[in-house]
């Protein structure tokens, strides 16, 4: 979009980055502000689909789950299946939304701890850190320099562009699937041990360590 990624990750939230990649220009404040409360507005899941993490075993992979769970938001949006030009905004607002909330849900259910519910009065990247570290008897005090990281990391990663999962992701939205399916297909790649597998691999080597 013809920003330096150095610029982006030292100036700009997350949610500035999703808003430029997906209108091609940095927001305004009006506009990033009805962006940001568009993002918190979808970030619920539907209850029933606590009833589908209930059917893995008791200590899955957290990818697993994420693969899965993601997949099925295409039976939860069946609208979607013939996907128009003009859901693209809507969609692409879903997923910001709800993919951080699916990816703590799946880590909560692999560790046996209760789901999280999203709290709008936090930003995208602290409300992500309240998700995976709260407990229903622990309120999860965000560290300034760990949101700060993440925050980067999620740049970052938006400036991934043509790897394995995107690629994959590609080639399933060129058959004209519906965007769940499609970015679930990314997903299955980014678990492989030569993509974001290798991430875990050296996260495991650090532990034995």
């Amino acid at each position: 979009r013809g920003y330096d990624i150095k610029d982006l990750a030292e100036k700009s939230d997350f949610l500035e980055v999703a808003y430029l990649l997906i209108y091609g220009e940095l927001p305004s404040g009006e506009q990033y502000n009805n962006f940001t409360k568009q993002v918190a507005h979808h970030s619920l899941v539907n209850e029933r689909l606590h009833y589908l993490f209930q059917t893995f075993c008791s200590s899955p992979h957290p990818m697993a789950i994420m693969l899965a769970a993601v997949g099925s938001l295409s039976a939860f949006y069946p609208d979607l299946l013939n996907f128009k030009e003009a859901d693209y905004e809507l969609t692409a607002i879903r997923m910001i939304a709800k993919i951080p909330t699916i990816a703590a849900m799946s880590y909560k259910y692999s560790i046996g701890q209760p789901f999280i519910y999203p709290d709008n009065s936090l930003d995208f990247t602290e409300n992500f850190l309240h998700m995976m570290f709260a407990t229903p008897c622990t309120k999860y005090t965000v560290n300034p320099i760990i949101k700060n990281a993440l925050n980067k990391i999620f740049i970052l990663h938006a400036d991934h562009e043509q790897n394995a999962s995107t690629s994959t992701v590609r080639i399933a939205g060129s058959s004209g699937a519906n965007p769940f399916a499609c970015i679930s297909t990314g997903i299955a790649s980014l678990w492989g041990p030569a993509h974001g597998g290798a991430n875990e691999a050296v996260i495991n080597m650090l532990k034995e360590i």
